[in-house]
């Protein structure tokens, strides 16, 4: 007879350590079993083999592993859609109850949905927490129960909210015995996945000794005094609860206002799902965008004539990250100097950066355009060169990045600063009086 096991499925939160749904499997009836699934819904819309954020799941899953050997136990791997992997595993194992934490995406949405129906009509509970944020979907709403969609009224209930309770670890250590204990042998390579191993470098964890530092230095990008970890979050390789607490600790409000915002951002896109393709504020969809496809090309590759936007860009396209002042700059170029799709440098910015998380990227693109929520208004439009003056004053930033401009070789400008804020502002002032 098989044996009966519990199965946590881990999906963005790469960790033992902190971890709410092994937490809560380990403290369940039966021993752990770890899975990871890589989903080839997600895999095949990846158009780079060597995809960087491929090569760092695979390699945090193989440093779990090593963890997990040192309790005799391992990570069962799977390769295929989630419903063949969940046909396999049932065929090999007696699963009595399945462990995950929520995960707010529309397709993920849709996936567990789909999940839990298969399971629960095999009288297998499927059960879901909290993990990702500090708080989620309306947790933190209105008197009148709606979603707050403006920050400053959110992030003030967030902030009184946030007794240390909730930056408080789940224990995952106490129960950690209770895993399987198995070695498995045959999870897929990297090439067998379909992928190659990016030349990426990738952050550390190590953001404890940055958040002094951030709050006076964060929009300079020469100075590099963000935390890089982005990805980390992303993936969960770091608790949110690890570091709401230690900017609660060192007294880091803006920083733990950055916190707020990816939680404000995940709680949008859970409420509003059509932000995915849709402007929040619908008017916004009337634009008459240029779209000129050469223009875009020319901004992809950080080649505007526009210092500022070609350092992000190449900083972008060489290491996976861009400084958040400069997003916001490259953002506003495209939409309102190139009257360029949002949803285009959307795209482009979900293919290229590590730290891509639908939520924050769909909110800052719609924040950067105009048509989200609580987003800059579209007569706010940044002046790249002004931008560089006040952010990086003496180039650094600028002349790692475009080393040509100090020979005064730097291509011209592709548009005239001028010219495109009257434009933009006719435009969207025709869209928005449709």
């Amino acid at each position: 007879m098989k044996k009966e096991i519990s199965i946590c499925w881990l999906r963005r939160d790469l960790r033992i350590a902190d971890n709410a749904a092994l937490y809560h499997a380990l403290k369940g009836n039966y021993p752990v079993l770890l899975l990871f699934v890589f989903d080839i819904n997600i895999l095949s819309k990846l158009p780079n083999k060597d995809d960087a954020r491929i090569t760092f799941i695979y390699d945090t899953l193989q440093q779990l592993q090593s963890e997990l050997s040192q309790f005799n136990s391992s990570i069962l791997i799977k390769h295929g859609t989630p419903e063949q992997a969940w046909n396999e595993i049932l065929d090999t194992y007696t699963v009595k109850e399945v462990y995950c934490n929520h995960d707010y995406e529309p397709y993920a949405s849709k996936r567990d949905n789909a999940i839990a129906e298969y399971l629960t009509s095999k009288n297998i509970p499927f059960k879901t927490f909290k993990d990702h944020v500090i708080f989620e979907k309306n947790e933190v709403c209105k008197a009148d129960g709606k979603p707050y969609t403006v920050f400053t009224p959110y992030f003030r209930q967030w902030r009184q909210k946030l007794q240390p309770f909730y930056s408080k670890a789940y224990p995952v250590e106490k129960y950690i015995q209770r895993l399987l204990p198995i070695q498995i042998e045959h999870n897929p390579s990297l090439q067998q996945l379909g992928f190659t191993r990016a030349l990426q470098t990738f952050p550390t964890k190590d953001f404890e000794t940055k958040l002094q530092a951030y709050e006076d230095h964060r929009d300079y990008p020469a100075r590099d005094a963000t935390t890089h970890i982005g990805l980390h979050l992303r993936f969960g390789t770091i608790s949110i609860r690890k570091a709401a607490q230690q900017a609660l600790m060192q007294g880091a409000e803006k920083w733990l206002s950055e916190l707020a915002w990816r939680d404000f951002y995940m709680m949008i896109l859970w409420h509003f799902p059509h932000t995915v393709q849709q402007s929040f504020k619908p008017a916004y969809d009337n634009i008459q965008w240029v779209n000129n496809e050469v223009d875009f090309d020319h901004w992809c590759k950080g080649n505007t004539g526009y210092p500022l936007v070609d350092a992000g860009m190449r900083q972008l396209n060489n290491t996976g990250y861009m400084h958040n002042r400069v997003r916001m700059v490259v953002a506003s170029f495209l939409t309102k100097h190139l009257l360029i799709d949002w949803r285009w440098g959307e795209a482009y910015f979900a293919e290229k950066l590590l730290d891509y998380d639908q939520a924050s990227n769909i909110g800052g693109w719609q924040w950067a355009c105009g048509c989200g929520n609580d987003a800059a208004p579209y007569f706010r439009v940044f002046n790249p060169e002004l931008q560089a003056k006040k952010f990086d004053p003496n180039n650094e930033y600028i002349n790692y990045w475009v080393p040509e401009l100090k020979q005064q070789k730097h291509v011209k400008p592709i548009v005239e600063h001028a010219f495109a804020r009257e434009r933009v502002l006719k435009v969207f002032k025709t869209a928005l009086a449709i």
